[in-house]
């Protein structure tokens, strides 16, 4: 049966924002189907107080910059989801891809260029686990493939199999950047995150300032330094029950914000 409404969120009117979610290739009985997971429309919808609108990943490249453009056009900001795939080391020269790592290569063709020209044309932006990566890839950064096999790392997976509470549960506390973006809008130096991921920055990009740290010195949130408007990546889920924790709640705030301010201009 059709899945019920299971909220009162105020249907979507012509000054409602418009955020564009790039979509995952997935495979389900030898045909392909380009997906974003639930979770992250809803986030969009409810904390975000705005419409998404789902991108599919058919791999465009520089080349195809003009539809790039024209998907821009049409949104006020941009969100990057996780993922199980993960962005292939080949965009960062990280040598041989481990046999038990999912990859995405259509994802990755659209997101990197898509990262790109959604920072030069100052479009909100939010990344998300996997979408913390493509950011730090896009810009020129570098990956830890294996976390949990870095000497002086912590074991940063969620163990599966367990349920969803437990799983997207605190796992760790992170430190925010005195005097940073994420400082400023939380009032805080320290909260606690659920941690899902199994690769990680390495390499800092150059046009990214660090946000937030775990305890292992890990980074777990970034800045655009460039940026003239919202550009966060997070290494944790905030979309998972955004409206039950209060932070998550002031991330999707401020992110929908940015994308009215920039819809109210559009229009």
């Amino acid at each position: 049966m059709p899945r019920s409404p299971t909220n009162n969120a105020a249907r979507p009117d012509m000054t409602t924002p418009v955020i564009a979610l790039p979509a995952c290739v997935k495979q389900i009985d030898g045909t392909l189907f380009h997906a974003v997971q639930e979770k992250y429309l809803t986030a969009v919808r409810d904390a975000a107080q705005a419409a998404p609108l789902q991108i599919p990943a058919l791999g465009w490249d520089e080349a195809g910059a003009v539809a790039l453009d024209r998907f821009l056009d049409m949104v006020d900001g941009v969100m990057l989801t996780g993922s199980p795939s993960n962005v292939e080391p080949r965009h960062y020269a990280g040598g041989a891809t481990p046999e038990d790592m999912q990859h995405d290569p259509a994802r990755d063709a659209t997101t990197l260029p898509l990262i790109r020209r959604a920072i030069e044309r100052s479009v909100p932006l939010l990344a998300i686990c996997r979408g913390i990566q493509e950011l730090n890839v896009a810009l020129g950064g570098s990956l830890h493939q294996k976390i949990q096999d870095v000497p002086g790392k912590i074991d940063h997976r969620s163990k599966r199999g367990r349920p969803l509470d437990v799983r997207y549960a605190p796992a760790h506390d992170v430190t925010l950047s005195e005097g940073g973006h994420l400082q400023a809008l939380l009032g805080k130096r320290q909260i606690s995150v659920n941690s899902l991921h199994a690769q990680g920055i390495d390499r800092l990009a150059p046009g990214l300032a660090i946000e937030a740290t775990a305890p292992d010195g890990m980074i777990e949130a970034v800045w655009v330094k460039s940026a003239q408007v919202f550009a966060l990546g997070l290494q944790w889920h905030p979309e998972y029950r955004p409206l039950e924790n209060p932070d998550s709640t002031a991330i999707f705030k401020a992110f929908g914000d940015a994308a009215r301010a920039r819809a109210g201009a559009r229009r």
